[in-house]
């Protein structure tokens, strides 16, 4: 596996500075401060229901609707995402489709997920069909082949296997992207995470 991050064009990709999320009228989350530095790894730790994903969504260019955030959150200028959902829910087509209408190199794409398990013969059948775990990865493979200076990714081991997840640990770990992300895997984050942040319902 190979991955390109871009260099961070400020020393903090992200910041939070008293952070709250609200659906609605309703707060889920906060106040939250900290900041994912270039190059740091930063896990949202906490039970279901403390506005993890909510908080992914407040750097997000495009919110649920009824999402509204108070206090600080801070992108550095210019700084470009790569997002992997919690659910698969868009993912559709054959596996070349879905490179090519995400922008993608598609024998990149195609190569990732071969390391992946996938076998030639499920190029030919549509993302609909595949397993959950089939449909995470190309959801991994997809923000793989892009390059980003922040990555976001919501609990990116739902339904991987071991040997993939391995595969991911050890790039992440070489590649040292800033990333922000949501994992209830205790044994991944403690050999990833930088840093973890505690978050308690509000």
């Amino acid at each position: 596996l190979k991955l390109s991050p871009l260099a961070c064009p400020q020393p903090c990709a992200a910041r939070f500075d008293g952070a709250r999320v609200f659906y609605d009228s309703v707060q889920v989350c906060g106040p939250v401060s900290f900041a994912v530095p270039a190059g740091g790894r930063v896990a949202l730790c906490g039970p279901n229901g403390c506005g993890k994903t909510s908080l992914l969504h407040a750097v997000l260019p495009q919110k649920p609707a009824g999402l509204r955030i108070e206090g600080g959150v801070w992108l550095a200028g210019g700084t470009r995402l790569s997002y992997v959902p919690q659910t698969a829910a868009g993912v559709h087509g054959t596996p070349q489709a879905f490179a090519r209408a995400c922008g993608l190199e598609e024998s990149r794409f195609l190569a990732i997920l071969r390391k992946f398990g996938f076998s030639r013969a499920q190029f030919a059948l549509p993302l609909e069909q595949a397993s959950e775990g089939q449909k995470k990865k190309a959801l991994l493979a997809k923000s793989l082949c892009e390059s980003a200076h922040l990555y976001v990714w919501d609990e990116p081991l739902n339904y991987i296997d071991v040997f993939s997840r391995m595969q991911l640990e050890e790039l992440l770990r070489a590649c040292r992207p800033a990333m922000l992300l949501v994992e209830h895997d205790q044994a991944f984050l403690e050999g990833l995470a930088d840093k973890r942040v505690k978050l308690v319902p509000a």
